[in-house]
This record gives C-alpha cells, sequence and structure tokens, in this order.
C-alpha cells in the first residue's frame, strides 16, 4: 500500500501547467496560479493537483501525510540548466585583485584565471574535487534547486576531462533522488593547442566523445562559439559527430557571438544556445522560429560587474523561449541561489516575476530535455516540489539576496526543512 502525502492549504500554488512545449511570448506569464491549492503525491509522482477543498475531499487523501503549507507559496523546485559544479574551491585572490581594478591579464600573470582553474582541478583529487561539488550541490538544494546540469570545460588533458564527468556520475549516485545531468563542453583547445584548433577538434570528435559516450559520463554535449571558443565551422563539425552518437546538443555563446551561436543551435536543433549576450533582429527571428531555448546568466554579469544585461524583452517580445541558469562557476557567478537569479533578471533583463519563475523551472526543464518529468507540478511528473515563506510569488524576486525556502521536497522525499529561530525565553 502506497503512502499518500497531502502538501494542503498553499495560498498559492503555482503548478505552471499550460503547453506542451516550451513558454514563449504571454504563455511565460502563465504560472497556472490556484488560489489554496493542494497536491497530492504518492510513490514519488504526484498523482492529483487542485484547490484544497476538491483534493481533501479524494478519498486517496484520507489518512495522508499532511503538510501544512498555509499562507505560503507552493511551486515546483528549480532547475538549474547551466552549471559548472565541480569546479574546485573559490578563487578569492582573482576575486580580490578584479575589486581592487587588476585587468584580466595582469591576473593571469599573478597565476590566476581560466588556465590556473583548470590546473587546480587537475591537481587536486577526485575526492577532494567530489567534495567541493557535493557542497556546491547541497549549497543549491537549500536555496530550492531540485534538478540541474554540470558541465566540465576545462581541458588540460583527457583525464581531467574525465575526472570531472566521473565527479557527475558520482553526485548523480550519491545525490539520488536530485537529477544531475552531465554535459561535456568543448570549451576551448587544450594548452599546447592553442594555434592548432583543428587538431584538437579532430581528436576531440574521435576520441574523446567516443571515449565519453562508452563510459556512459554525459548525457550532453556542448562547444563554445567564439571568444576563445571555436569557431562556428569548427563548431559545427564537433556538434555533428555529437549528434551521430546521440548526445544531446548544446551551444554555448562566447565574446559577442550571438549570432552565430544562434544560427548553429537553430541549424542542429541544439536543446539551448547559452549565454546569449546579443542577437540582432534577424537572429531574434530565427531563434524565435527553432526549437532552442535561450539560456540566459545574470549571475555572471552581476558578479564580473559588468552589467551588460542582455534584454530578455527583446527576446520574449520576439517568440524565443528563454531560461534562466546560475552559471555557477567560481570565477564568474559563485552562487547556485536560483531565488537570486530571478531577482537580477527582473532587475536587470526587464523580466516578469511571473516570467522569470516559469524560465527558472519549465522552460529550464526543457532545455535539459526532462519537462516531461519535472518543471510542473501536474499529474504524472515527479513530486519535486518548493514550499516558500512567502504569500505571494512576486515576493521572490522581490526579496532578493534571502532564502525563502521552508520545505525542499524531490520525488517525494523531503531533502531540506527550514529550522526555526530559538528565542530565549523572557
Amino acid at each position: 500500500m502506497q503512502n499518500f502525502i497531502l502538501v494542503r492549504g498553499a495560498r498559492q500554488l503555482l503548478t505552471l501547467r499550460g503547453p506542451s512545449g516550451p513558454r514563449r511570448g504571454a504563455d511565460l506569464r502563465n504560472l497556472g496560479l490556484i488560489q489554496d491549492g493542494a497536491v497530492l503525491i504518492a510513490g514519488g509522482l504526484i498523482r492529483e493537483v487542485g484547490p484544497s477543498r476538491r483534493i481533501e475531499n479524494l478519498a486517496a487523501a484520507r489518512g495522508a501525510q499532511e503538510i501544512d503549507a498555509s499562507g505560503c507559496v507552493v511551486m515546483p523546485g528549480f532547475v538549474d540548466c547551466l552549471t559548472y559544479l565541480a569546479a574546485g574551491p573559490p578563487r578569492l585572490m582573482e576575486y580580490e585583485m578584479r575589486l581592487a581594478g587588476t585587468s584580466w591579464q595582469e591576473i593571469q600573470q599573478a597565476g590566476g584565471g581560466t588556465l590556473a582553474l583548470a590546473r587546480s582541478i587537475q591537481d587536486l583529487s577526485f575526492r577532494a574535487v567530489e567534495a567541493f561539488a557535493m557542497r556546491a550541490l547541497e549549497d543549491a538544494v537549500r536555496h530550492g534547486t531540485t534538478a540541474l546540469e554540470a558541465r566540465s570545460g576545462f581541458p588540460l588533458s583527457e583525464a581531467g576531462e574525465i575526472k570531472t564527468l566521473r565527479v557527475h556520475a558520482a553526485l548523480e549516485k550519491r545525490c539520488a533522488p536530485v537529477p544531475v545531468i552531465s554535459t561535456l563542453l568543448c570549451a576551448r583547445p587544450a594548452p599546447g593547442f592553442e594555434d592548432r584548433a583543428d587538431e584538437y577538434l579532430d581528436w576531440a570528435r574521435s576520441h574523446l566523445l567516443a571515449s565519453v559516450k562508452r563510459r556512459k559520463l554525459a548525457e550532453c554535449a556542448a562547444i563554445r562559439c567564439g571568444g576563445d571558443g571555436f569557431s562556428a565551422e569548427q563548431a559545427h563539425a564537433f556538434l555533428s559527430a555529437a549528434r551521430r552518437m546521440r548526445y544531446a546538443l548544446r551551444v554555448e555563446a562566447s565574446g559577442g557571438s550571438g549570432s552565430a551561436a544562434i544560427n548553429l543551435a537553430a541549424e542542429l536543433n541544439a536543446s539551448s544556445v547559452d549565454n546569449v549576450t546579443e542577437a540582432s533582429e534577424h537572429d531574434l527571428a530565427r531563434l524565435a522560429q527553432s526549437a532552442s531555448i535561450a539560456t540566459l546568466l545574470p549571475g555572471a554579469e552581476f558578479h564580473l560587474g559588468t552589467r551588460c544585461y542582455v534584454s530578455a524583452r527583446r527576446l520574449i517580445d520576439h517568440g524565443a523561449a528563454v531560461a534562466l541558469a546560475s552559471g555557477y562557476h567560481p570565477v564568474t557567478c559563485p552562487s547556485l541561489n536560483m531565488q537570486m537569479i530571478t531577482a537580477l533578471a527582473c532587475a536587470g533583463m526587464n523580466m516578469t516575476p511571473a516570467e522569470a519563475i516559469a524560465a527558472a523551472t519549465i522552460n529550464a526543464a526543457h532545455a535539459l530535455g526532462l519537462n516531461a518529468r519535472i518543471g510542473s507540478l501536474e499529474a504524472g511528473k515527479s513530486a519535486d516540489l518548493l514550499i516558500l515563506s512567502v504569500s505571494d510569488y512576486r515576493e521572490i524576486p522581490y526579496r532578493f539576496g534571502v532564502n525563502l525556502v521552508d520545505l525542499v521536497m524531490v520525488k517525494g522525499e523531503i531533502l531540506v526543512r527550514r529550522s526555526e529561530v530559538k528565542w530565549q525565553p523572557d
């Protein structure tokens, strides 16, 4: 006999029910809100969703374990669709140097930067990298993330890439029921191949992709297009090879390469085009007509102090599907707080609170190909939900920087409960 759980009395229940595809345009603002809502759960899955009065009167709800959500917002867990979870310790020296006005070139000369980060990961033991990643994942869950992507992309050697992907696999095993979707990212040529990018990619296509697939260490393959990454032609060749091996495809824009990345994603039907910071009218039209989701990273713009926020409003108004992610990375965004990410999206990217929540849940689930299982509260989906200590969903971005989570549930299992403040009696 299954044990039933009844989450009842939510002042606002955000179901995110809606069209089968990614939310676009006005649909992005439709949260499927139910006043005084309830969710009935059994076997880790949602059985019924609706007004508390109706759900409480169901035969299956009688005798169910009750969770009182009175006065609170209940919503799907956040889906963080882009992180560098296994990236080692904080980069505090670089942080202080950057605050002091030190240029990126000077930071690299002083022993910091991307190459130094890659070396630190390579030098750490597997267990040490896993411990840092585990701590980061726990932090994400405490702030309401119930599924996330983790990518590699710190190339010094094949062994380094494989170690990162093995950490992802270890987290997926240790941290069940939270899904960790692993992505092999070809970010830039490894040291020694800077002037031989084609040669490096030939190796990546013929060997690395096959090796990772054989070990079942990654579901997705991504490549950085532009900037310090690869040309559109090189990226096309890599992703075409990955598609033949049945990887899900993702494109990461870099260095103002929005147009090339969008066209590449649309042509190859990639699930997402990440870190889009600029796009022409033609690019926006093509993105709107494609299945690719534009993943936006407001946390990086905030942390790096660039304030060069892309206008999500333009993307949305042109019909593009957008998702939000933390982009967690020790250098560019050392935060996994998706509540804060929604606040930054509203303040810096001209998104409404409803749009930001939809982009950080159901659209992010689409970006990972998990929309049939997570991202909304619907019968048959995984019981991944949050109870937040607010009475209106607009308080989530409004109260920026505050962890509003009272409860985190994944597959019907309670992973986090807020501890109470214990005041001394008078």
